[in-house]
């Protein structure tokens, strides 16, 4: 028997100021129009802290840095491919002062500041949800900045 074919994932949940920055999906791609958090797939051979660095300054243009771990999922592919999808998301922390927000053409169209409760009203993929759902306003995962 075949072993499972894998995906793995990693994001991260930047802060700044008690908000917490959320991309939009450009429309015409894979779950368009989904609010995320800067990530990507891992690369071969690249640890997945290295893919949230790698994958918030490709997405987001912002130089950031992995403090920790903040959630983990798992699920069976949506498209009904034979395939299970396992994410992480990391904390990060900008490295450096604050810069702006420059999104890769065609891979988003919006960017956010958001606080977590009002992130909850957007159309998020289910895995940013689960880790939203987990954020505590005020606790050390609550999304404000160190």
């Amino acid at each position: 028997m075949a072993p499972q074919a894998e995906k793995h994932l990693a994001y991260t949940w930047v802060p700044r100021g008690g908000t917490v920055l959320f991309l939009r999906r450009h429309p015409e791609n894979f779950l368009g129009g989904k609010w995320e958090l800067p990530g990507g797939t891992v690369e071969p051979g690249e640890p997945p802290e290295r893919t949230a660095v790698r994958e918030t300054a490709e997405e987001a243009g912002l130089t950031i840095t992995v403090t920790g771990e903040r959630s983990r999922h798992t699920w069976r592919d949506v498209t009904g491919r034979d395939l299970l999808v396992h994410a992480i998301v990391y904390q990060g922390t900008e490295s450096g002062l604050a810069g702006d927000v420059t999104l890769s053409p065609g891979e988003h169209d919006e960017f956010a500041w958001l606080t977590p409760e009002r992130a909850a009203a957007l159309d998020l993929l289910p895995h940013i949800r689960e880790t939203l759902a987990a954020a505590r306003p005020g606790s050390a995962r609550g999304g404000s900045p160190a």
